[in-house]
């Protein structure tokens, strides 16, 4: 089978299409032939060198996807051959063939096709931890959310919203602003990196948000904290940028409160998982949440995929899809300025 693998810590030349036997369901799993990958700031991450270090190279990249099982491993009793699924968290998901447990698979409904799936699957579960677990959103309450015209900042928007909270979207640059009010933004601020304190307070009459979602890394730490309100949350994700140095817990301002949020505690158990996405598809279903269309890239082109995530010029979710011929490196130019 063909798959896409990182040969060495590194760039994105490190990524190499391979060709590895077709893996075979062992107890418990299932073999599923893959036709969407989701790409992400993880799979960037890991590329250089800061996760899987237990795996060894070659190391076939992705851990989102979704697809058709073709097989089932021994035991398997509640799943079908033939029968549509998605995951996340699955490592080698860049490739046309895929083996997981069948825990971390989820059934998806008719209304939910594969490249929607693997659209939904990692954002749409970490946006969801994000405002209803992490910080529950109450009506009334603001929200900061950086990155907003990004597939993860678009739909913790519009989570937001669907609880009855207001958010203040920040974008690196003025071409995002659209992006970032489709999703539902009620105000947008163009600032590339730590400059959107002052305009934050103004929007909220001097009193801060109640709420700050930052995944931007450390040069928008500041501003975040100085952003929030009195007794206001701060939830830091994204450990790819980096994080924001020591921290002296004395010198926190306002009773302000700091956690690192992590989607897996969203969804501990399988049982969760299948709970949280049904959450996902219904509010799919229902016209509460949708998802702008994806950047699709073949999955050869995963390498051209990495390059125009990093370049920060990218708006909604990245796909690597079966089937899809030379697009990848065409987009990758565009969003390089070539």
């Amino acid at each position: 089978m063909k798959a896409v693998a990182m040969t060495a810590v590194g760039g994105t030349d490190v990524l190499k299409i391979l060709d590895l036997p077709k893996p075979v369901p062992g107890p418990g799993e299932i073999l599923v032939d893959v036709s969407a990958a989701g790409v992400n700031f993880m799979d960037v991450g890991i590329r250089q060198g800061m996760a899987w270090h237990e795996m060894p190279l070659p190391r076939v990249l992705g851990a989102e996807g979704a697809g058709r099982i073709a097989a089932l491993g021994e035991g398997v009793r509640d799943l079908t051959v033939g029968q549509r699924v998605a995951w996340v968290y699955a490592p080698g998901s860049y490739a046309e063939h895929i083996v997981l447990p069948a825990t971390s698979a989820v059934p998806l409904p008719d209304h939910i096709d594969d490249r929607l799936a693997a659209s939904l699957m990692m954002q749409g579960l970490t946006a969801s931890h994000f405002a209803t677990d992490f910080y529950p959103v109450q009506p009334g309450d603001v929200a900061l959310v950086h990155a907003a015209a990004g597939g993860l900042g678009q739909l913790l928007t519009q989570i937001i919203k669907l609880r009855g909270g207001t958010v203040i979207g920040r974008v690196s640059s003025a071409a995002k602003i659209d992006a970032a009010k489709a999703a539902g933004a009620d105000h947008v601020i163009v600032a590339d990196a730590g400059d959107f304190a002052d305009e934050v307070l103004r929007l909220t009459g001097g009193e801060g948000v109640h709420v700050v979602y930052d995944g931007s890394g450390p040069a928008t730490f500041e501003g975040s904290l100085a952003s929030l309100r009195r007794s206001g949350t701060f939830c830091w994700y994204g450990p790819v940028l980096g994080g924001p140095g020591g921290i002296d817990i004395m010198s926190l301002p306002r009773s302000v409160k700091i956690g690192y949020a992590v989607f897996s505690d969203h969804i501990h158990t399988p049982e969760l998982l299948r709970a949280r996405t049904a959450r996902l598809f219904e509010w799919v279903r229902e016209g509460k949440v949708t998802i702008a269309p994806a950047t699709e890239f073949a999955l050869p082109e995963a390498a051209a995929a990495h390059a125009a995530m990093e370049s920060r010029a990218t708006t909604g979710k990245l796909l690597l899809l079966q089937g899809v011929r030379d697009r990848g490196a065409d987009q990758a130019r565009i969003f390089a300025g070539g």
